[in-house]
């Protein structure tokens, strides 16, 4: 672990920190100006952008990216003057959305509220393949920004902004501070070096255990910096993790050298990339140092079930360039318990025979959260244990989707009122979302061009997931073609509580079940676009169950299904 000393209140990554809030005056003219001017409406992802732009959290960039920059950074991580930056941050529009001549934005938020304005000087074309191979290094829809990308506008726009308002909250407001506020502070403290921990998860005993090693290690202060925007789907949500931070901080660390402050980042779930950018934004809140964890800000496994990026790939990365950007890069040890001696140690360092004790996420998940049952003292502190036993009811009062995928005529819906009836058997209410009926009402007018279709199973996989968030049942059966939609869905519901049911039917027998003709009229070009005649069909890759339908009836398929809801635990076998 590098000890180097840097300045106390070391410069901003690039130089300066960027402030592109402008002064009373200058926002009373600009607020009566954009009443009449095009507007854009910013997403979750870049209201995160814009504050984060605003206040010099991305310094040295003072907008959203132009096409030169944005090329650059694909390709070599580097903006179009050289400077070190390794992710795109655009911000992307319809271009239908933005009248020819236009020169200047209104950007605002979802309830419409003006936040602010740009000078239009670029607006280019991108392409969502291209950027996720070049800058995740994948086009697997499994990885989450990945399947995203098919909300995003087709063009990015880019120029000078003018920031009125940063978004508005209302929760922890003590502890939302700016980078200029976070490194005023860290000066207070007195200390030369600060190290920065970035966290998406609960804090456990280890997490402790590391963060207070690596202040000692540096003799300086520890920034406790926990990402409040956009994480990984399915993670712990932000309200309850600050109260486990702050209950820490608190109660279990040295106040005169620890701070605790939230970041509203939108994660990329990048891997490597992503943990040198994160590296960077802390440089911008006055950290000398960085902890890099195993695999850090990676998603998961891709669709073949293995991770998308190696364990110590960003660790190596932000090693590589350390002395470029001015952070050192701190490594995180993976520690364990032992009982015995009541101590953490470094895995690699146990006395041979010594007893160790260790709890994975799964079992953290699965054997303890989901069965009702306290973590142990030794892993996590009793504050840790009881907010999360708050937050996460017993597996078998947990919501769960089914989503049923499939061609027309495979045995959906056949299947899904099968399910429908063990379900209740089982005292379990359910919800029901058949593709027909929600086009005939939630998603009336839409047609049936590749991105209507995504409109619709995206508007399905909304409703399913606030029936889930609210511990309910629901069952989807729409053809539902695409990977990418179908895997946007996964994350608005959970991938803990997502089922993916592949029916596997061939296309000759789901012709010979189509009573109403559909096929016929599409093999003789009567209907154009239709699912497995001219237009594909996307089969998954592996979902969590595959059922075939010739030869095996309507009920067996459905008891399968309900023998993996047992064996996950969503309820007990009769």
């Amino acid at each position: 672990m590098s000890t180097e000393v840097h300045n106390s209140l070391i410069t901003p990554y690039g130089g300066s920190l960027v402030s592109l809030l402008v002064n009373p005056d200058e926002r009373n003219d600009l607020m009566a100006q954009a009443i009449h001017l095009p507007s854009l409406q910013l997403s979750a992802r870049a209201l995160c952008d814009l504050e984060l732009l605003a206040t010099g959290g991305f310094s040295p960039l003072d907008r959203f990216m132009g096409q030169a920059d944005y090329e650059r950074v694909l390709h070599e991580m580097r903006l179009a003057d050289g400077t070190l930056f390794p992710l795109p941050i655009t911000l992307t529009a319809k271009r239908a959305d933005i009248p020819a001549g236009t020169s200047r934005l209104a950007l605002r938020d979802a309830r419409n509220n003006l936040l602010a304005v740009m000078d239009l000087d670029e607006v280019f074309t991108w392409e969502p393949k291209t950027e996720a191979s070049l800058a995740l290094g994948t086009t697997d829809a499994r990885h989450p920004l990945v399947s995203e990308m098919i909300r995003w506008g087709d063009v990015c726009v880019s120029g000078a902004l003018k920031v009125l308002a940063l978004p508005q909250y209302y929760d922890f407001l003590d502890l939302r501070l700016t980078p200029n506020q976070v490194r005023v502070r860290l000066e207070a403290m007195g200390h030369a070096n600060a190290v920065a921990f970035q966290t998406r998860n609960p804090l456990h005993r280890i997490h402790e255990e590391l963060t207070k090693r690596a202040a000692d290690a540096i003799g300086g202060s520890l920034l406790i910096h926990p990402v409040v925007g956009l994480t990984k789907p399915g993670d712990v949500d932000h309200y309850s993790r600050v109260r486990i931070y702050r209950a820490l901080v608190e109660n279990y660390y040295d106040q005169s050298r620890t701070m605790l402050s939230l970041l509203p980042l939108a994660m990329r779930m990048a891997g490597p990339r992503e943990a040198l950018w994160h590296a960077i934004i802390r440089r911008n809140f006055g950290a000398s140092h960085f902890i890099v964890g195993r695999d850090h800000a990676g998603p998961g496994n891709d669709s073949t079930g293995k991770p998308f990026y190696g364990p110590y790939d960003a660790q190596e990365l932000v090693a590589a360039h350390a002395a470029e950007i001015g952070v050192a890069m701190v490594p995180f040890q993976e520690l364990v318990y032992l009982p015995d001696s009541e101590v953490y140690v470094e895995a690699n360092k146990v006395p041979q025979g010594a007893r160790v004790a260790n709890i994975s996420g799964t079992q953290v998940r699965d054997e303890y959260l989901a069965k009702g049952r306290q973590l142990p003292e030794w892993f996590t502190r009793k504050e840790t244990s009881d907010i999360l036993g708050q937050m996460f009811p017993p597996r078998q009062r947990q919501g769960f989707c089914i989503w049923f995928t499939g061609l027309s005529g495979s045995g959906k819906s056949t299947t899904a009122e099968v399910l429908t009836s063990l379900l209740l058997e089982r005292g379990r209410q359910v919800t029901e979302l058949d593709g027909d009926v929600v086009r005939t009402h939630l998603s009336k007018g839409l047609g049936f061009s590749r991105d209507d279709r995504n409109t619709n199973i995206l508007r399905i996989g909304f409703v399913a997931g606030e029936v889930v968030r609210h511990n309910g049942v629901v069952i989807c059966a729409a053809v539902s073609p695409y990977r990418e939609a179908r895997n946007e869905c996964r994350k608005m519901v959970g991938a803990d509580q997502f089922i993916e049911v592949f029916m596997d039917t061939p296309i000759e027998v789901c012709e010979q079940r189509d009573i109403k003709g559909f096929y016929g009229m599409a093999r003789r070009g009567e209907i154009k676009g239709f699912t497995g005649v001219d237009d594909p069909y996307e089969e998954p890759v592996n979902p969590e169950l595959t059922l075939k339908t010739v030869g095996v009836s309507p009920e067996d398929n459905a008891r399968a299904i309900i023998a993996l809801l047992e064996e996950r635990g969503f309820f007990a076998a009769l």
